[in-house]
C-alpha cells in the first residue's frame, strides 16, 4: 500500500486489525516486528488518516477495505496534485534550474535541465520531435475538460504514430473530459489501438513523459509558457509521481464505455445504422422510438464526435473505422 501513501507499519498494522477486529489498544497488536512505541505513533496515525477507528466499546477496528483504499487514493491524489502545482508554479525553483542550464551542458553542446518554451509554435514542435524520437514508453496526464475535434486532429497522428511503433502509450485523462462526446470516441479509438486509458479527479497539472529523456509540463492546457524537463533526476520525480497517479486513477467507467468492440453504445450504432438507411429525421427517430428532436441531438453528438461537417461524411468515417 506504499503507492497509497502507508509505510510498510501502517499497512501491517491496519491488516492486523483488519483480521483481529476489537483488539483494545496498540498493545494487543502482537506478532509484527514493529516496537511498541512505533506500533502507538502509527495507531495513531492510522486512525487521523480515517482508516482505524474506536468502536463504541473504545476498541479498535479497521475501516473496510474498499472504503480505505478510496480514501487513501483521493487524499494521495491530493499530495500528488500540489506537488506539481509548487514545482510547476515556482518561480524561485525555475531560476535555479535556469542558472543550472546555462553552466551545464552535455558533450554536443545541448543544454540540460530545464527549458521554458514561451509560445505555442516552439512547443508543438517540441512535442513534434520527442513523439518522433520516442521508442519505449509515453505517459501523459491531461488536466482538460474540453476535447474539440480540432484536439483529436492534432493528438490522433502524434499517437498512432507512437502506437504504430510499438511505444506504450498511457493516458490519465480528468473525468470531467468523458463528458463530451468528441472526447469519447478519441479515446475509444486509442484504447482500440492498444493503448492504456485511465481517469481521475481534479487534475490541474498537464505533464507528457517521454521515454526517459524528456518531461514536458505546465499548469492548464499547456498553450504557451511550458517546461520542457531533460535533468535525469528531474525526469525520475515526475516519472514516480506521475506513476502513483496513474496506480491511485480508475479504469475508464463501464458504462461510457459499454457496446461493441468499437466502445460504441447500443444506440449509438442504431443512429449510425439509421444515418445510412432513411433520409429523414421523422423516419429515423419513429425506428429509434424517439422525438425527432432527441434523434437530431444524437446525430449531432456523433457529427461533432467524428468530426464530420455532415452526415455523409460521418458515414464514411464510421465504414473506415469499421463500426457500420
Amino acid at each position: 500500500m506504499s503507492v497509497l501513501g502507508l509505510s510498510q507499519d501502517e499497512s501491517d498494522v491496519y491488516q492486523y486489525v483488519l483480521r483481529h477486529p476489537g483488539v483494545a489498544g496498540a498493545g494487543d497488536i502482537i506478532g509484527l516486528s514493529v516496537p511498541r512505541a512505533r506500533t502507538e505513533k502509527t495507531v495513531a496515525r492510522l486512525c487521523a488518516l480515517g482508516i482505524l477507528e474506536e468502536n463504541q466499546e473504545g476498541r479498535l477496528d479497521a475501516v473496510d477495505p474498499e472504503a480505505a483504499i478510496d480514501h487513501l487514493a483521493e487524499l494521495r491524489l491530493r499530495e500528488l496534485h500540489q506537488e506539481f502545482q509548487d514545482i510547476t508554479r515556482s518561480r524561485r525553483l525555475v531560476g535555479v534550474l535556469r542558472a543550472d542550464r546555462r553552466e551545464r551542458t552535455d558533450r554536443t553542446g545541448e543544454p540540460r535541465g530545464v527549458e521554458r518554451l514561451r509560445d505555442a509554435p516552439e512547443l508543438r514542435g517540441r512535442i513534434d520531435d520527442l513523439t518522433f524520437f520516442c521508442r519505449r514508453e509515453f505517459l501523459s496526464m491531461e488536466p482538460r475538460t474540453v476535447f474539440t475535434a480540432e484536439d483529436a486532429m492534432v493528438a490522433a497522428p502524434l499517437d498512432e504514430r507512437l502506437l504504430r511503433r510499438g511505444v506504450r502509450v498511457r493516458r490519465v485523462v480528468r473525468k470531467e473530459m468523458l463528458r463530451h462526446p468528441q472526447a469519447r470516441l478519441y479515446l475509444r479509438d486509442l484504447l482500440r489501438q492498444g493503448a492504456e486509458i485511465r481517469v481521475a479527479e481534479g487534475i490541474e497539472v498537464r505533464a507528457l513523459v517521454y521515454d526517459d529523456d524528456a518531461v514536458l509540463i505546465a499548469s492548464g492546457d499547456m498553450p504557451s509558457d511550458a517546461l520542457a524537463v531533460r535533468d535525469g533526476e528531474l525526469i525520475a520525480a515526475f516519472r514516480s509521481l506521475l506513476e502513483s497517479v496513474w496506480e491511485a486513477s480508475d479504469e475508464l467507467p463501464a458504462d461510457d464505455w459499454s457496446g461493441a468492440g468499437d466502445g460504441l453504445k447500443e444506440i449509438e450504432h442504431r443512429v449510425l445504422d439509421l444515418m445510412c438507411r432513411v433520409t429523414k429525421d421523422e423516419a429515423g427517430a419513429r425506428a429509434l422510438g424517439v422525438s425527432v428532436r432527441t434523434y437530431r441531438r444524437h446525430v449531432a453528438d456523433l457529427l461533432t464526435g467524428l468530426g464530420a461537417s455532415n452526415r455523409v461524411q460521418a458515414a464514411l468515417i464510421a465504414r473506415e473505422r469499421g463500426w457500420i
